[in-house]
């Protein structure tokens, strides 16, 4: 009796085993990432890592801190067929399961292990020259210097050349110019070319022109935005001045870590006291490693 009995509770049991297992879906893998330069994200956006398989797009885990080995999770028969591996910029709360346009690294499979770099997928910032000098064009009425130049910063050489050599960047992503007025960095705006008018020119004055450079005039602060811990008008004179390379839309206030150009602004103004810009070229790369 009691041996029917046991007898009968370990086939219960093995049941019991087979459907658990069953539930548990098909098995999952873990891919290794591991980058060098790629900074957390601390406001607004988080990275996601992406495989793709036959062509299509399939998510792995988000994450905000690189440090260190990133572990992503994804169902083993598609790292199986995993041809390469991208790391995108996604805004929080984003749950459309389609990668956003900010590619930041990306690599092809070569057995285990894809190869991540940036430059292929956003652009080789190696070889890029800046310069600007100090000027409020935007409050000079008729084009008379009001004598207050110290309070606005543009990108350009002399009047009519642009003052950055930059290359185009890829969909997804853009420059913006900043100055850091130590309680406050403020941006200039961003852009895409550098002989166009930016998306900025918040502070600007009033009876001059925009000229057609990035740029900005730190001159007024309009009500409707809502800025603590700086007083407009602001002098750039030996401020911080630098261009990042920005995820488009990434509702982050603060600049990007990808800064390819950068100075500190002197106490003259006007275009025949430009300030050349030096280069940081470093870009983030990285290794995805999947099992063997």
């Amino acid at each position: 009796m009691i041996r029917r009995v046991l007898m009968a509770t370990i086939a219960v049991m093995a049941v019991l085993i087979v459907s658990c297992s069953s539930d548990d879906g098909p098995p999952v893998a873990t891919l290794e990432l591991e980058t060098i330069g790629l900074e957390p994200l601390t406001g607004g956006t988080t990275y996601q890592g992406w495989i793709i398989v036959d062509g299509q797009a399939v998510p792995t885990d988000k994450f905000t801190d690189p440090s260190g080995t990133v572990r992503l999770n994804v169902l083993e028969a598609d790292l199986e067929a995993a041809s390469q591996f991208i790391v995108t910029i996604e805004p929080r709360g984003d749950n459309d399961n389609s990668p956003s346009d900010a590619k930041i690294l990306a690599g092809n499979f070569n057995g285990t292990s894809a190869q991540l770099v940036f430059q292929t997928v956003v652009a080789d910032v190696s070889n890029v020259s800046g310069q600007f000098y100090l000027d409020t064009p935007t409050d000079d009425v008729n084009d008379l210097d009001n004598g207050n130049d110290e309070f606005g910063v543009w990108f350009r050489e002399g009047t009519d050349a642009p003052g950055l050599s930059l290359p185009e960047l890829a969909t997804g992503w853009r420059y913006e110019g900043w100055v850091d007025f130590g309680n406050k960095t403020l941006s200039t705006g961003t852009f895409s070319k550098v002989d166009a008018t930016d998306d900025g020119n918040f502070f600007k004055g009033s009876g001059g022109t925009v000229p057609q450079f990035p740029g900005e005039d730190f001159l007024v602060l309009p009500s409707q935005i809502p800025l603590t811990g700086i007083t407009l008008p602001a002098e750039v004179t030996s401020k911080r001045v630098f261009i990042t390379v920005e995820p488009f839309q990434d509702n982050d206030p603060e600049p990007f870590f990808i800064e390819p150009l950068s100075a500190t602004a002197g106490i003259t103004t006007g275009p025949a006291n430009p300030v050349i810009m030096s280069i940081d070229n470093a870009m983030p790369s990285g290794r995805a490693t999947r099992p063997n």
